[in-house]
């Protein structure tokens, strides 16, 4: 048991016990960690893995969010162009180099998303413009490239084979304070529910703050393993609580950003659940590891290849699963066309039914000036969905999401933001696209929306 070395070991001791067979044998010394000055340090590591780990800059315009600019008479009078007000803005982030001949480096989309500049500072203090090659805001990862000589880029690691209990080091600019390097552990596996989009956190005790989206989560050989995504903080700053992207996930989005310039999202055409206990007992199960299959769409991918309701999934193309999200995010990362091997309990009996990954079609509907659009010429210029699971989930709630807002267009003057949810209009509480366009088409009158925003909530008047 390792529990009774804690009482009579120093944390260095045993990091020096742990890992000393973890590392290239060159680096070994004694079953330790490398020396450095007659001291087992991390030092040799990180001078290989920092120079691939860069800080980013972003610049980025902004609307003005003032809610006297939005009160015509102030406008008229103070003769302010009917015009969103804009602001420049800037951001800093982490990113890392993933291929030194191609010049890729990962980061978050949040870090780069809505900019209009991104310049990249390496180690050495050379800078670069980079070009965005694609982002993916459901996976938070964007893939930029620069053009640059000698790069060095970290050997991207197999994030599966990484357990709970590894030590593990983040390197990035928090705060921008440039190439900062904390350790910890991995604290957990698997983590999802932080946000919406397709999730499969590394969770780490390794200090995490602001600036270091985008960074590096590397092994104590030097490999990275995620890239540094969020933190679950009530003050901004850390906490001990960091979620890190997985680098298999991020290795299969970098892959369709190169190919294709964007993600396009698969689909098979089910709704599921996971298994709870007393769902395991119903259906004869001694574990609750899996997903029960609780709706097949007509006419999908899953139908046409004989899935039914009732089917226990246990396996995705040979990998075990425990929830239903985890069966939605690998088949979510999936290119339309390819197959995908369910291993599933069908009465107990275990069988394997191959699906053709088809492509996830989502209804939405926008706003015409002239009124010719699917909904209130007020509303011209957004883009309306129904909310995803995810966020439907997380804030127990359904609702029509805004996914886009185009600048100075109609819906934008009239307050509209993305991500806005619109839980009802006219005091009607809104189940689906098709309702909201009933309630708020083309020929609809004044319209009262009642918005969820962030933590809070307010109501819109739409004329």
């Amino acid at each position: 048991m390792i529990r009774p070395l804690f009482k009579h070991l120093a944390p260095l001791s045993l990091l020096a016990l742990s890992f000393g067979t973890a590392l290239p044998a060159q680096a070994q010394v004694q079953g330790t960690l490398p020396l450095q000055q007659g001291m087992p340090s991390l030092a040799p590591m990180l001078k290989q893995a920092t120079p691939a780990v860069v800080n980013i800059a972003v610049t980025a315009k902004s609307e003005v969010q003032n809610p006297l600019l939005q009160d015509p008479f102030f406008r008229r009078f103070f003769e302010i162009p009917d015009e969103p007000q804009e602001r420049e803005s800037q951001a800093v982030g982490s990113g890392v180099i993933v291929d030194a001949v191609k010049g890729y480096i990962l980061t978050n989309n949040h870090v780069v998303d809505q900019a209009e500049t991104i310049k990249v500072r390496l180690v050495d203090d050379r800078e670069f413009d980079a070009k965005l090659i694609g982002k993916d805001p459901d996976t938070d990862i964007a893939l930029l490239q620069i053009k640059a000589d000698n790069l060095k880029a970290l050997v991207v690691a197999d994030s599966d084979k990484i357990e709970v209990g590894d030590f593990v080091v983040a390197i990035g600019s928090p705060f921008g304070l440039r190439t900062t390097v904390t350790s910890g552990i991995v604290s957990g596996l698997g983590r999802s529910g932080m946000g919406t989009g397709y999730q499969d956190f590394i969770q780490t005790d390794a200090s995490i703050n602001p600036g270091n989206s985008g960074g590096a989560l590397v092994n104590l050989r030097g490999e990275l393993v995620g890239i540094p995504s969020q933190i679950l903080s009530r003050s901004g700053g850390n906490i001990g609580i960091g979620f890190a992207i997985p680098t298999n996930l991020a290795k299969l989005v970098m892959n369709q950003l190169v190919q294709y310039g964007s993600v396009e999202r698969g689909r098979i055409g089910v709704g599921g659940q996971d298994l709870d206990p007393a769902l395991a007992k119903a259906f004869g199960l001694s574990s609750t590891r899996g997903a029960v299959i609780n709706q097949i769409m007509p006419g999908s991918p899953a139908e046409k290849a004989g899935l039914k309701s009732e089917d226990i999934v246990l396996k995705v193309n040979g990998r075990e699963i425990s929830s239903f999200a985890q069966l939605r995010n690998i088949v979510g990362l999936m290119r339309v066309g390819e197959k995908v091997d369910l291993d599933i309990l069908r009465n107990g009996k275990p069988r394997t039914v191959s699906v053709v990954i088809g492509k996830a079609e989502e209804a939405t509907v926008t706003g015409g000036k002239d009124g010719s659009g699917d909904l209130h010429p007020a509303l011209a210029g957004a883009v309306f969905a129904a909310v995803d699971e995810a966020t439907a989930k997380r804030l127990r709630t359904g609702g029509i999401q805004v996914r886009e807002v185009a600048p100075g267009s109609p819906a934008a003057r009239a307050g509209l933001r993305p991500d806005d949810i619109i839980l009802s209009v006219n005091r009607q509480p809104l189940a689906s696209v098709e309702q909201f366009q009933r309630l708020a088409g083309p020929k609809a009158g004044e319209l009262l929306l009642h918005i969820q925003r962030g933590a809070g909530a307010l109501f819109l008047i739409i004329r």
